[in-house]
């Protein structure tokens, strides 16, 4: 039987790592959620450091993680370079 926290889970992607285009809003990195039917997108959060320039020009590799920041799941860049 299929629960509403798996369907919600498919609908996050919680622990799927997705090539983004970044923005700043109001002083946070915020990439638009790959999955039209999520209800939030995505606060970068974690991994900044691996940034050149905040927000950055090209799209980046960022995980989404399980928890919730500033009512956007959080988000950590993975690796800046890598190939999808």
């Amino acid at each position: 039987m299929t629960s509403i926290r798996d369907l919600l889970g498919d609908v996050l992607a919680i622990g799927e790592t997705h090539r983004l285009s970044i923005e700043e809003r109001d002083g946070t990195l915020v990439a638009e959620h790959p999955n039209a039917a999520s209800p939030m997108d995505i606060a970068v959060v974690e991994g900044l450091e691996r940034l050149d320039d905040r927000p950055p020009t090209d799209p980046v590799m960022v995980e989404i993680l399980g928890r919730v920041v500033d009512d956007r799941l959080a988000g950590r860049v993975v690796d800046p370079d890598r190939p999808d």
